[in-house]
């Protein structure tokens, strides 16, 4: 095998690194695809030209996210186990916000050809682990050559004979709950901006837990009417609630749960109504859930729209949190 050394010839302790380029692509692909496991949900898994996923529920939910190496993560700030997992958080968020049961992964990767194989292996490992948390698996995906990494996950779920629950189904009445404490990541992001990274809010950023069990009690339980993953901030994504089910929305910025070592830090309050990423999960219900969080109230039909309001505040601006492609 014609290794490599890294960089400019040997890596300061020595070590001689494999590359993803002497693996090759497909001695890359059967490597990888060795470190994840079966599960029952699926038929048949990598090798063929597909996989084969059970759907015990006659219908299948599916969702894809993009993380890009410098938009979404950078290696100096993040391990390739971090990539993984935190790529596998965002798919399993969006299928269990739609109130299915994640069964299965599949994954493009672009990948760098002087790329250690030891990252691609530790990237595996994360998004194995990450599914392992709901009994999901990688069932098959693609490699190719590229300048920057690119991971593109796409994830199944499956209903469990329930409706899917939406952005749309808001309605007047409803209570506004939220599953899981928003900001760290956030804040987490803006201590590795300002150079610390031994901070110990960066490990949000680098690897959100999303509370997938507490989401899919209240979907099972049934007086859910509308959740959304909260992937650009709290108060953008209750927004995209209010627009799809043409409601205002009021939110108690009071109520808010802030997690205890996000509470300290001087942007708090912007890092938790604003800050994306953590994969919490905000929902509205037909009556309070006493496990949750209750922050607020649907409070009228808007034709034509819908609004965010802060109690004690003016109304927010939906083109609020993140959006890409606006400066």
């Amino acid at each position: 095998m014609a290794c490599r050394w890294e960089q400019n010839g040997i890596r300061p302790e020595g070590v001689l690194v494999i590359s993803v380029s002497d693996e090759g692509e497909f001695g890359l692909i059967r490597r990888l695809a060795s470190r994840f496991p079966t599960t029952p949900d699926v038929v048949l898994g990598s090798g063929d030209d597909g996989a084969v996923i059970s759907a015990p529920d006659g219908r299948v939910v599916i969702t894809t996210d993009l993380m890009v190496e410098g938009t979404h993560f950078r290696r100096e700030w993040s391990a390739g186990y971090d990539v993984g997992r935190k790529a596998a958080a965002a798919n399993l968020a969006d299928v269990v916000a739609m109130g299915a049961r994640p069964t299965a992964l599949v994954v493009g990767f672009a990948v760098p050809p002087h790329l250690p194989t030891a990252w691609a292996e530790a990237l595996a490992d994360g998004l194995r682990d990450e599914c392992g948390r709901v009994n999901a698996t990688v069932v098959g995906g693609d490699v190719v050559a590229s300048d920057a990494i690119m991971v593109a996950v796409s994830a199944l779920g499956d209903l469990e004979g329930r409706p899917p629950l939406t952005r749309s189904g808001a309605r007047p009445g409803d209570v506004v709950a939220l599953i899981g404490t928003p900001g760290r990541a956030a804040a987490g992001l803006a201590h590795l901006m300002a150079g610390e990274q031994t901070h110990p809010l960066v490990a949000a950023h680098r690897r959100p837990e999303p509370d997938y069990d507490a989401a899919l009690a209240v979907a099972r339980a049934g007086m859910a009417t509308a959740m959304i993953d909260v992937s650009d901030g709290l108060l953008a994504d209750a927004g995209h609630v209010a627009a799809a089910s043409g409601v205002d929305i009021e939110i108690d910025p009071e109520r808010v749960p802030v997690a205890a070592d996000l509470a300290a830090e001087p942007d708090a309050g912007d890092h938790v109504l604003t800050g994306g990423d953590d994969h919490c999960f905000f929902v509205t219900l037909r009556s309070a859930d006493p496990r949750l969080a209750v922050i607020g109230q649907v409070t009228a039909t808007r034709v034509g729209g819908g609004s965010v309001r802060l109690i004690g505040g003016d109304r927010h601006d939906l083109r609020g949190g993140h959006e890409h492609f606006r400066s």
